[in-house]
């Protein structure tokens, strides 16, 4: 007995084995489920272009188009810190001596033509009595102010230099998300800066900044003097610019935004043209069409924006628009936003007659409404 085991142990050990083998490798055969892991290899593409391992070419383009901006005004203060107290103002009144002081502050401005036009943002210029522009090659000039918009926070100003150069535009509705991003521009008055990132998102608004807000946004990093500066891509042409951060500690945190280029150079060309940039007007306060108000429409899934208030004696009032009223369409385009849509009525020429497409009452009507001229106080 012992015998026939150890004559037939081997060939039945290296049965089990093989078995066992066969099994791990193809448990398909026997019914059991499969071990495998499925991974899916991507298919062999040609090299991807790699990035340049320097942007100094692109910044050797751009940075002389960039200018710091040094803005003083002066404002009165109480000569005294006691004159501030609100109890001596109120025995002493508000006719108490004051001292003509002068504030200082930092900012940057980009040159778009050789013509010694520069746009820089609003806030920085605002209230400015002298603008001192200092140019890369060293020659400093005093600005003049053409026309500001404070709707979308740009300004144009004048220098007369011989010899200015002038940046290259980009095309801010080419970009996109990942793209490499570099801002250029003086902060806190160190001196002209480069930081580099990338595009993180385009077309941000409803940030509550500006009226008019489409915004690119970059990680490259924006700190306070930034303000007016450029962002240009990786071949130094101007993309946008620098606005604004979303900041808690006031230093950048990676949330930089950027004026789009075409919209800045919209508002220059108004400026430069007319003074101030004219835009159309409705007169009417808008709401978004919640799913409450879509379902009292009858509604439920489609777009429209409702009418919450309209200006008395304004174009809206005078097309029969009424309050309550849900726009389906302004001359043709989806109201299906009303920041969009509202956008859509300010680019409008004054004059020009528009189409609306309301239901009021279940039902679908049809309205023309002359356009108006924006007031210069906040409206739509």
């Amino acid at each position: 007995m012992f015998k026939a085991l150890r004559f037939l142990g081997w060939p039945l050990l290296v049965g089990v084995l093989t078995a066992l083998l066969i099994i791990q490798q193809f448990p398909h055969w026997v019914g059991l489920p499969s071990q495998d892991v499925q991974l899916r290899q991507a298919p062999l593409y040609q090299r991807l272009q790699e990035g340049p391992a320097s942007y100094a070419e692109a910044v050797s383009l751009a940075s002389p188009a960039v200018a710091n901006l040094y803005t003083t005004k002066y404002v009165e203060k109480p000569s005294h810190p006691l004159f501030e107290d609100p109890q001596f103002r109120r025995f002493f009144g508000d006719n108490l001596p004051k001292q003509r002081r002068m504030e200082s502050s930092l900012g940057s401005a980009v040159i778009m033509s050789p013509e010694g036009y520069l746009l820089t943002n609003n806030h920085v210029t605002s209230g400015a009595d002298q603008i001192v522009v200092a140019l890369k090659d060293g020659r400093e000039t005093l600005a003049r102010i053409i026309g500001s918009d404070p709707e979308t926070d740009l300004a144009v100003l004048k220098i007369d230099l011989p010899d200015l150069p002038s940046i290259t535009l980009g095309r801010s509705d080419d970009i996109k998300i990942g793209d490499v991003s570099l801002a250029i521009g003086n902060p806190f008055g160190v001196g002209q800066t480069v930081t580099m990132g990338i595009i993180s998102a385009t077309g941000r608004n409803q940030l509550g900044l500006n009226t008019y807000e489409d915004f690119i946004q970059t990680d490259a990093a924006i700190n306070p003097g930034n303000s007016g500066g450029a962002l240009v891509d990786a071949h130094g042409n101007l993309l946008g610019i620098n606005t604004a951060i979303f900041s808690k500690s006031g230093g950048s945190q990676g949330i930089g935004f950027a004026i789009p280029v075409k919209l800045a150079l919209e508002v220059m060309q108004a400026i430069v043209e007319h003074g101030q940039v004219i835009r159309g007007w409705l007169g009417i306060e808008v709401q978004p069409l919640t799913p409450e108000l879509a379902e009292s429409f009858g509604l439920a899934g489609q777009p429209g924006i409702v009418v919450a208030g309209i200006y008395r004696g304004g174009p809206a009032q005078k097309a029969g628009l009424q309050p309550g009223d849900l726009i389906l369409s302004i001359d043709g385009e989806a109201a299906s936003d009303g920041r969009r849509s509202m956008n859509q009525v300010a680019r409008a020429k004054p004059g020009d007659t528009i189409s609306i497409e309301v239901i009021r009452n279940a039902e679908l009507l049809r309205l023309s409404a002359v356009v108006g001229v924006r007031p210069p106080a906040n409206g739509n």
